[in-house]
């Protein structure tokens, strides 16, 4: 099943069509409301907690299908909360926020339990990501819901790497690939080069803004050649893709 928001996206879905839910259990409130809105634009159900026992009453009423969890919070560290979350939720998939020692925190972690530890500062893209192979390869989403992306006409099936646009089959390279993916992934939002560059070579940025604008031609001369242009440049700014009309 296939499900499309407003802003173009495909968003996580259970088999039963109702969103993915995901519980954020974190007590820096700015991190925690910024990972809220990434996952709600990713069309997830999102409740949040900024201490242990809060997570795990939350989670009784809530039934998350996934939980990212901070390793420190002001009543008890994450794998104890974790444990008190597989009692009532046995198997549900975590994801551990860290901001010590990775190798310390990830050997704690998988030992309690936990199936991925994400070091702070991280990308929310990043994030996000990992969550939904997380909840994917849980069984709790449908793999095919949110497999393809669709904005407008054009549509991507990230487990086939496969692309369409009017019906129409369209050949890109992997790099090509991974670069429309992330302009999908981000309907109609300006994305820098900077930004490109990170998520899409994993580059810092210094003097590689050429690549990025080399590689969106070669998008533009297959996505948009002889179709009304789904792919814009903000001078100054980025770029972004977003339906026409």
């Amino acid at each position: 099943m296939t499900v499309t928001s407003p802003q173009g996206r495909t968003g996580m879905l259970r088999p039963d069509g109702s969103a993915v839910r995901v519980l954020v259990v974190d007590d820096e409130d700015a991190l925690a409301d910024l990972l809220c809105t990434a996952l709600r634009y990713d069309g997830c159900e999102v409740r949040s907690c900024g201490d242990g026992a809060g997570a795990v009453r939350l989670a009784r009423e809530f039934r998350p299908d996934a939980v990212v969890l901070d390793v420190t919070l002001p009543d008890m560290d994450g794998p104890a909360v974790l444990g008190g979350l597989r009692r009532e939720l046995p198997g549900v998939p975590a994801l551990f926020l860290t901001a010590k020692d990775p190798v310390e925190d990830r050997i704690a972690g998988l030992t309690a339990g936990g199936d991925e530890c994400v070091t702070k500062p991280f990308g929310l893209e990043d994030v996000v990501a990992r969550l939904r192979g997380l909840v994917r390869r849980s069984g709790a989403a449908s793999g095919r819901a949110e497999s393809v992306l669709v904005v407008g006409d054009l549509v991507l099936d990230e487990d086939s790497h496969e692309v369409w646009r009017g019906g129409r089959g369209i050949h890109l390279t992997a790099t090509e690939f991974e670069l429309l993916r992330f302009l999908m992934r981000n309907p109609r939002r300006v994305l820098s080069k900077a930004q490109i560059l990170d998520r899409v070579w994993s580059y810092d940025f210094g003097g590689r803004a050429n690549v990025v604008e080399l590689y969106i031609s070669y998008l533009r001369k297959k996505i948009d050649a002889g179709r009304p242009p789904m792919i814009h440049t903000r001078r100054g700014a980025g770029y972004l893709i977003k339906p026409v009309g």
